[in-house]
């Protein structure tokens, strides 16, 4: 016999969670077109100039003819993910449930695929908004392994990735990210320390520890990114896979000797003409 439940009232439902009820309401606004054009200079800045912070960023700004007082830049680096690259003295501290682990890369020799792997997010600016992008990177040949790209900055997206980079390629020795939440998350972490791999991790506010995948991301906007306005997440997500299908396989790199990032992975050498 299908029993007819009582219908709990909204305002008892809300009372249950513990939520209010304004927030069932709340319709997000969309951030402006004008706010989208200022994020999207403020990152074409920041790659050009990774080591200025927010004065500077205001003050570079300002002298284009664009005011933008120093708050305002500071929630609109923290909402991009940008940060200077220059050491700043205390700095906050993680969340006591994620852990830090030290820098492992400090003159180390990178002889063979596979020994390091890093990851990074970057800001991904679209006609009518924004993404973030996730990557997982071989240090060795720079190849891109696996990526991700997400509406928000929650760490499934960055696990998505980790979990497919481990099935399709050999495990790493060490891999590296920076201090963001969604890398020091058990989420994340987890993940490599049940796969048995060494975890490192750049000092805070120190993106230069990891330089090759800055250069990915330099690469992919000037070459991809900031000639095409991505309607949405599912353009975006087509244009950056074809880049890398690109990067990966046509794109030679000086570094590498010519060779691109999956022929030096592989270890095929260069054909003489």
């Amino acid at each position: 016999m299908i029993q007819v439940q009582e219908q709990i009232s909204l305002r008892r439902q809300c009372e249950l969670l513990a939520v209010g009820r304004s927030g069932l309401y709340y319709e997000p606004v969309g951030t402006s077109a004008e706010e989208l054009a200022l994020m999207r200079r403020i990152d074409e800045i920041h790659l050009e100039w990774p080591f200025y912070g927010s004065r500077k960023l205001c003050e570079s700004l300002r002298i284009e003819g664009t005011v933008v007082n120093r708050k305002h830049m500071q929630r609109l680096m923290r909402l991009m993910g940008l940060e200077s690259v220059a050491p700043k003295p205390d700095t906050s501290q993680p969340h006591p449930e994620h852990p830090v682990f030290p820098y492992l890369l400090r003159n180390l020799a990178v002889s063979q695929p596979n020994q390091v792997w890093a990851t990074d997010i970057t800001y991904i600016p679209m006609a009518h908004g924004f993404a973030y992008l996730v990557a997982i990177i071989d240090w060795y040949s720079r190849r891109v392994l696996a990526w991700r790209l997400s509406n928000t900055l929650e760490s499934a997206f960055c696990v998505e990735a980790l979990q497919e980079a481990l099935e399709r390629f050999p495990k790493p020795t060490i891999f590296n990210t920076d201090q963001g939440s969604q890398f020091t998350a058990e989420a994340f972490t987890s993940v490599l320390r049940g796969a048995g791999i060494t975890i490192s991790m750049d000092g805070r506010g120190r993106c230069i520890d990891n330089v090759f995948v800055e250069r990915v991301w330099r690469s992919l906007k000037y070459e991809e990114v900031f000639l095409h306005a991505y309607e949405d997440l599912d353009e975006a997500r087509a244009g950056i896979g074809r880049y890398f299908e690109f990067y990966n396989l046509v794109r030679p790199h000086q570094a590498l000797g010519y060779r691109t990032p999956d022929a030096f992975y592989r270890g095929v050498t260069l054909t003489a003409a």
